[in-house]
C-alpha cells in the first residue's frame, strides 16, 4: 500500500500560478503511475493528469493542457502539479493518486489503488 500526502493549495486570483505536491511513502517501488483528480463543488471527480514512473509518460485533460504540468522524481518520492493560468472553473479539491500494475485508462479514476486526502484549491474571479 501507498500512502500519498497533498500539499499546496490555497487561494487564487484568476490567471495565478500554484503549485501542488503530492509525498509518497510506503509500497511506491511498484507504483507504475500517479496522478492527479479534482472534484469541483457539487459536481463529480475528475482527472486532471497523470504520469507514469518509468519513461514519464504524461496525460491530460483537454481542460488543462497547455495551462497545467504533472512531474514526478522518483528518488523522492515525489509528484508535482504545476497549474498555471489558474481560473475560477479550477476551483476544486484536489487529489494524488497511485496506481500499482500497468494500465491503459490512466484517465479513469477506478483504476488507482491509493489516494491522499485532497487539498483545497480556490481561484477567485
Amino acid at each position: 500500500q501507498v500512502q500519498l500526502v497533498e500539499s499546496g493549495g490555497g487561494l487564487v486570483q484568476a490567471g495565478g500560478s500554484l503549485r501542488l505536491s503530492c509525498a509518497a511513502s510506503g509500497r511506491t517501488d511498484n507504483s507504475y503511475a500517479m496522478g492527479w483528480f479534482r472534484q469541483p463543488p457539487g459536481k463529480e471527480r475528475e482527472f486532471v493528469a497523470a504520469v507514469t514512473r518509468i519513461g514519464g509518460g504524461t496525460f491530460y485533460a483537454d481542460s488543462v493542457k497547455g495551462r497545467f504540468t504533472i512531474s514526478r522524481d522518483n528518488a523522492k518520492n515525489m509528484v508535482y502539479l504545476q497549474m498555471d493560468g489558474l481560473k475560477p472553473e479550477d476551483t476544486a479539491v484536489y487529489y494524488c493518486a497511485a496506481r500499482r500494475g500497468m494500465s491503459v485508462r490512466l484517465t479513469t479514476s477506478t483504476e488507482y489503488d491509493s489516494w491522499g486526502q485532497g487539498t483545497q484549491v480556490t481561484v477567485s474571479s
